[in-house]
Parts: structure tokens; C-alpha cells; sequence
């Protein structure tokens, strides 16, 4: 007796189970497809992204949109030309200083030789050369090392090390 009245109540605990798993199991291709195009990009995409967009800003002459790629910061670290600047205001300075001051200009930025590596799950250092090409024909240019933080609002540069090859 025990085994007829435990028969139905089963019934009624496995059946939502099985139900709910036939579902499952009639749209794994939609699943598969789902999670392939929600993976997130690796850091070495979205750091190229970044820097991507930096010089699209610094092309357009958007120099506060180009230093979006930096940590706003007082921690921030720039190198260039033998100074040492600390913090993301100086930095932005040194940068209107150099290229929008009266009698400067831009140009036009490229980056190439990136060399990015991934050092853990929230920092990264890049090493590549960049060049301008200035109005006159000159072309300004040399090589740097950034190292970046992974931070909630995705990565930023921390320290800048530039050097010039002139």
C-alpha cells in the first residue's frame, strides 16, 4: 500500500524535473551559440581597443577623450624626456603643453610594434613605438612601455614611459 500511494507523489516530484530538462536539452544548440558570442575579449583585445581609441581621439584632436585611456589619478605615472610626472592632471598638462599650446599641433598619431602581455588577471605592460606626422612632413616618433591596471571600469594606464628618437 505504502508503494501506491508513494507512486503518484513521485510522479508529481519528477515530472516538473523531467519537463524542465527536455527543455534544456531541445535548445543546446541556441545555448552553444549564445555563449560563444557573449564571451568576453581577452585582455590583449581590449587593451588594443583602448589604445585604438586613443589615437582616433588624438587623430580628431580630443585630448581629453585620448586620456581616458589613463588612470585619473594623482598615483598615475608619466616618464618623458628625463622628467618624471605623477598624477593625471600633470599629465594632461604636459600633453597641452606640447601639442596645443599656440604654435603647436597634433598631428597625427600611429602606434605599431604593440607588444602586449597579459603579466595576471588585472595587469598588463605594453611596449611599442609610436610616430606623428606633423603638417610640415616631420615625423616625430620613438618607443614606449605602458603598464596597465584592470580596474571595474576596465583597463587604464598606470605608468607611461615614453621616449623620443630625437
Amino acid at each position: 500500500m505504502k508503494h501506491k500511494l508513494l507512486s503518484p507523489f513521485l510522479a508529481l516530484l519528477i515530472a516538473p524535473i523531467a519537463t524542465a530538462r527536455t527543455a534544456q536539452e531541445a535548445q543546446p544548440k541556441q545555448t552553444v551559440k549564445q555563449s560563444k558570442s557573449a564571451q568576453p575579449k581577452s585582455a590583449a583585445a581590449e587593451i588594443r581597443a583602448l589604445l585604438d581609441a586613443q589615437v582616433a581621439a588624438w587623430n580628431t584632436g580630443k585630448l581629453e577623450e585620448f586620456m581616458e585611456g589613463y588612470w585619473r589619478s594623482p598615483e598615475l605615472s608619466f616618464f618623458s624626456g628625463g622628467r618624471k610626472l605623477s598624477g593625471w592632471d600633470a599629465t594632461i598638462e604636459r600633453y597641452r603643453k606640447t601639442y596645443q599650446a599656440e604654435g603647436r599641433e597634433m598631428g597625427k598619431l600611429a602606434f605599431s610594434d604593440l607588444d602586449i602581455q597579459q603579466l595576471g588577471p588585472n595587469a598588463a605592460v605594453v611596449r611599442g613605438r609610436w610616430e606623428l606626422t606633423m603638417s610640415d612632413g616631420k615625423k616625430p616618433g620613438g618607443l614606449y612601455t605602458l603598464i596597465f591596471r584592470r580596474f571595474k571600469a576596465g583597463w587604464k594606464i598606470v605608468h607611461d614611459h615614453t621616449s623620443s628618437n630625437q
